[in-house]
């Protein structure tokens, strides 16, 4: 039996690219006018609009000749300093509960390994899936690993998962925020939305799917 986590906005409260865009941005990394261009992007993704395979195709150029290494370096300082503090403790609570019945627990996410990684190591979650970006000698090439871990995508890398792992979907659990892994909420047997969109929410109403929202992480509350 499993049970599979999306991670920005269900694991994490904020959308992981937004905080690292914020983060590179106060370093004086990145100027303001890609910051503008990273905004739109996601507003785009989130009504539905957004062509992420062509976007995240882009994106990616930006690591082109970047070492791996170096940027393992720098999200795990990201995930320490930012991330650590944005996560749902009732998302938190439901992994450990997983964990001790002895569930195959995984991160299924489109964010690549460098931004889930230090997320599932604190988990305590031993497998995660994710966009992969093509590495030659210790460097990135600028190129993603086709199909990106994305709508259908997600499923392709699920489906080699569960038959390395012999986990049975029809028994699986899958958490998820975003009207976007439809796909997948219809392949387990018990889809479960949580913080959803506009869109899954109304869709979990009509099947009946449960529905969880969880309270807001400490430091958000306080910053409020």
């Amino acid at each position: 039996m499993g049970a599979f986590f999306d991670m920005d906005k269900t694991l994490l409260a904020e959308n992981s690219g937004t905080m690292y865009m914020k983060y590179k941005y106060e370093r004086g990394e990145l100027s303001g006018w890609e910051i503008a261009k990273g905004l739109s992007a996601y507003l785009q993704y989130k009504v539905g609009v957004l062509d992420i395979r062509a976007w995240s195709k882009d994106l990616m150029l930006q690591f082109k000749g970047q070492r791996a290494e170096d940027l393992a370096a720098e999200t795990h300082q990201l995930f320490e300093e930012v991330m650590i503090h944005t996560i749902y403790p009732e998302a938190e609570r439901l992994v450990r509960e997983h964990l001790v019945a002895g569930h195959v627990v995984a991160i299924v996410s489109g964010a690549t390994r460098f931004v889930v990684e230090p997320l599932a190591a604190h988990l305590d979650i031993e497998h995660f899936l994710y966009t992969r970006l093509e590495v030659e000698n210790g460097c990135f090439t600028g190129r993603v690993v086709e199909p990106i871990c994305f709508e259908e995508g997600k499923i392709y890398w699920l489906q080699q998962f569960i038959e390395e792992h012999d986990v049975d979907l029809a028994r699986s659990f899958f958490y998820t925020d975003s009207v976007t892994d439809l796909p997948l909420l219809d392949l387990v047997g018990h889809p479960i939305v949580t913080n959803p969109d506009p869109l899954l929410y109304r869709t979990a109403v009509r099947r009946r799917w449960p529905v969880r929202f969880f309270d807001e992480p400490e430091r958000q509350v306080a910053s409020s």
